[in-house]
């Protein structure tokens, strides 16, 4: 490929430093794309990157920030017209995964962001439903538009991104990849499952997390107040807490995280930085013809 015309993409790859063998098997992998020219960072969330590859510019956070600030803070590192996301603990499973999106991006003006299918190659055929970014998890093969995404690798470019005010800093964990989706939608483009993509990743069980509820809840209570206008803002997360108290309701205590956590979502500031304007009602009809009305 002519070096004039090979895209060039930014990585940000996330890390505490605490997982240094997949670490290295993402980094790896990054470096064995081809067809693109990388620009890549490793971010060390309250970890000062060391054996990192010398093709590979690091980034220190004294302080761990959290997942969504943290990618934020990668951003400004890397230059090019794309940029991907990369968690530590994710490896690129084809050599050709940047090129092939960037070639999906060229071919569909109106695709925003790319999530590809999160598949364990060690645990063939056992991939947890949850990695399906949908309602109807038919197959996990099958593309699709999508209102959330799996955040542990993701595809945009740089003026959407930066159109979007990047991820909410302030979640630290959870559900950031449903305010980036909804965003992406605001920008008048859609975001698109390709389960014809594939991204490596481990099966794990997100509940290892000590706050999982807690901050699942809060978190889904500042997503409808940072983007839903009246009275969506109040009716997604009170049906989202109906829906998990009654999935959660042979585990008391579960439930009481969760509504420590949903009441703390109310209470709570749930602006990081500077407010943004609600999702535009032209993005809600949108989002609700292609099958997702902001209520569940």
């Amino acid at each position: 490929m002519n070096q004039q015309l090979t895209p060039k993409i930014g990585v940000v790859v996330l890390t505490m430093g605490n997982r240094p063998d997949e670490l290295r098997r993402a980094l790896e992998s990054l470096t064995s794309q081809r067809g693109v020219e990388i620009d890549a960072v490793v971010v060390g969330n309250g970890w000062n990157p060391v054996g990192i590859p010398e093709s590979i510019r690091t980034h220190y956070l004294p302080e761990n920030l959290g997942i969504p600030a943290g990618r934020n803070a990668g951003v400004s590192q890397v230059s090019g017209e794309y940029l991907c996301f990369l968690d530590d603990d994710s490896w690129f499973l084809d050599d050709n995964f940047l090129i092939t999106a960037v070639e999906r991006f060229r071919h569909y003006p109106k695709l925003g962001l790319l999530q590809p299918r999160i598949t364990d190659p060690e645990h063939s055929g056992q991939d947890p439903t949850r990695w399906i970014p949908r309602l109807k998890k038919r197959t996990a093969v099958e593309p699709s538009k999508v209102f959330h995404v799996g955040e542990t690798c993701l595809v945009t470019t740089r003026e959407l991104f930066e159109a979007t005010g990047g991820w909410a800093g302030g979640f630290w964990y959870a559900h950031e990849g449903i305010e980036l989706a909804w965003r992406i939608w605001d920008t008048g483009t859609y975001v698109w499952y390709a389960g014809d993509m594939r991204i490596g990743h481990p099966v794990v069980d997100p509940r290892r997390h000590d706050e999982f509820y807690r901050l699942n809840a809060r978190n889904r209570v500042w997503l409808a107040r940072r983007n839903l206008p009246a009275p969506f803002k109040w009716i997604y997360p009170t049906s989202w807490a109906l829906i998990e108290c009654l999935r959660l309701r042979k585990n008391p205590s579960a439930v009481k995280q969760y509504m420590a956590g949903w009441k703390a979502g109310w209470k709570g500031s749930p602006w990081y930085q500077e407010p943004r304007a609600k999702l535009r009602w032209n993005t809600l009809w949108r989002m609700t013809l292609a099958g997702r009305p902001p209520v569940l």
